[in-house]
């Protein structure tokens, strides 16, 4: 029998492919490589190449963070073993042992099966393994590029592997199919039922006057909803639930479960969202929605204490006929036939912008995030955004302090690039985190930030830089959240830095007494949860 391919030579190929200028030219080296594999090594070879370790539902179960790598590093010397060569299939394997590791203890044992993994690779082969773990390749090869070699591989068209990969949502299942299948093969991967599909993404803006015009007129505007994407698969009894990473949730959402059954078809795909409720009915914050889908004991009991409703606002099957390329409007008229209005989020299709005003206001003040804007005639594209589809919400800003960052990886390597946030306590003169990131700067401010950073260093570690409170940056986030890590006892949801603000000095920071009457501003419009032990 062949023997298996050596990851040395994925490796190599990744050095070659850095050094490599031309997209062609890259084409051709991956499906070159890639037709040479054995049949078993295709899937995992074309995600470790993209840099997805696993398939993306599996892959955030790595959970290895950098300090966890940074220790795996130091300890990978004191431990070099002797073996046989380092194969695609080892790697493999040993990012599900990582990622399948779970419970008390769990965090020990990545680091340790990392650690392992690391003991038995060579320098070259080290190097790529870690930039798997951080999903940072920077080597040009990307779903697209790789969409394109695959069909080179196989010798099918780039459009059949495109659509295949849209509805089969499997990039590694996609992969082998194209390489050993060919066309037949691609052919037969349409939508199916209790194969979850990526979801229709959207574009944010904040005009309504770019939306109506791209969009050549009258739009369907609909609220958006401050909730968890669900995709909902039935046929006969059977129902299975699916969040938009493609993880099954159907254990956790019994109630929807429920109202699947309930639903006068007997086979089909609903797209839409679970917001999690509290008194009158308005959304809880998006946290504890997170706990109800991470329930898989006490359901009942968690169910009680955190209902849920169900809003529906898409229908990708029904009844054996696949939708995705029929006009939303159309898909829309099917779903009303299907779902009550109570199920719909409130929807307005209009060309006038004052009109569409009003319904944002709405949307705000009943505690959802603002609206969703979609073109008529536009078909169902699976994991694509695009502007046929546009998210309208108002950001919220802070200006906020960094009281130390941390040392990036993978392409961020050398840059201090991960920020400590804080905001100014005037009681006590302190200032107090609420939130890392590491997004919003261009490839030159964060060059420009490492440098400034380090004039301001009092302490560090292997890891983090400590500075002195100087430099201000204006932060947007989604939402304010209560937290158990920070002195402050707060955190900010997906913060991403907007501005450097050197008109600011370090007092003129928002304070903590403010990010505290932000946090209760939004139960103006938002239930509040009982503090339970779930």
């Amino acid at each position: 029998m062949e023997a298996e391919t050596r990851f040395k030579e994925l490796a190599a190929l990744c050095e070659r492919l850095t050094a490599t200028r031309g997209r062609n030219e890259k084409i051709d080296l991956v499906s070159g490589f890639v037709k040479r594999l054995r049949g078993e090594e295709v899937s995992p070879a074309v995600l470790l190449l993209v840099g997805w370790a696993l398939p993306e539902n599996e892959a955030k179960a790595l959970s290895v963070g950098a300090v966890a790598v940074s220790r795996a590093q130091e300890r990978r010397g004191q431990t070099r073993l002797a073996t046989s060569p380092l194969t695609i299939l080892n790697v493999e394997e040993s990012f599900r042992q990582i990622a399948s590791a779970t419970g008390p203890g769990s965090r020990q044992r990545k680091e340790s099966l990392l650690q392992n993994l690391l003991s038995r690779a060579d320098e070259l082969e080290a190097k790529w393994i870690l930039k798997n773990v951080f999903g940072e390749m920077q080597h040009g090869v990307n779903e697209g590029l790789m969409l394109e070699a695959l069909a080179k591989a196989g010798d099918v068209s780039s459009e059949l592997v495109r659509r295949a990969n849209m509805l089969a949502g499997d990039l590694g299942r996609v992969a082998y199919v194209a390489v050993t299948q060919g066309g037949e093969g691609l052919n037969a991967l349409g939508l199916s039922l209790f194969t979850p599909v990526k979801p229709m993404l959207a574009e944010i803006s904040y005009s309504l006057e770019e939306v109506l015009k791209e969009h050549g007129g009258r739009t369907a505007f609909e609220y958006k909803l401050d909730g968890a994407r669900i995709q909902v698969h039935r046929r006969g009894d059977q129902v299975r639930v699916f969040t938009r990473r493609l993880t099954e949730v159907t254990e956790s959402l019994p109630e929807l479960v429920g109202f699947a059954r309930e639903v006068p078809a007997r086979e089909f795909i609903l797209d839409g969202e679970a917001v999690a409720v509290g008194e009158e009915g308005r959304p809880l914050p998006f946290q504890d929605l997170m706990r109800r889908f991470k329930r898989i004991r006490g359901v009942e009991d968690v169910a009680k204490a955190i209902p849920l409703r169900f809003f529906f606002f898409d229908l990708l099957a029904l009844s054996g006929r696949v939708l995705i390329d029929q006009p939303y409007e159309e898909r829309y008229r099917l779903l009303g036939r299907l779902c009550e209005s109570r199920y719909l989020p409130r929807r307005l299709v209009t060309g006038r912008a004052e009109e569409v005003q009003g319904l944002l206001q709405d949307a705000l003040a009943e505690g959802h995030e603002g609206l969703m804007a979609k073109a008529l005639d536009s078909p169902y594209t699976p994991g694509r955004r695009g502007k046929r589809w546009f998210k309208i919400k108002p950001a919220d800003e802070l200006d906020l302090v960094i009281l130390a960052a941390d040392w990036g990886y993978g392409r961020r390597t050398g840059w201090l690039s991960n920020y400590h946030l804080a905001a100014f306590d005037p009681d006590s003169g302190e200032f107090l985190v609420v939130g890392k990131t590491f997004k919003g700067l261009t490839d030159e401010e964060f060059t420009q930030m490492t440098e400034r950073l380090q004039q301001l260093k009092t302490r560090e570690t292997s890891y983090t830089v400590y500075v002195k409170p100087s430099i201000v940056v204006q932060v947007a986030y989604n939402e304010i959240q209560r937290s158990p890590h920070y002195r402050s006892g707060f955190a900010l949801r997906f913060a991403r830095i907007t501005r450097i603000r050197d008109d600011k000095e370090p007092q003129e920071a928002d304070t903590i007494q403010r990010i505290r009457a932000l946090y209760e501003k939004q139960f103006e419009h938002k239930a509040r949860l009982a503090s339970l032990d779930l």
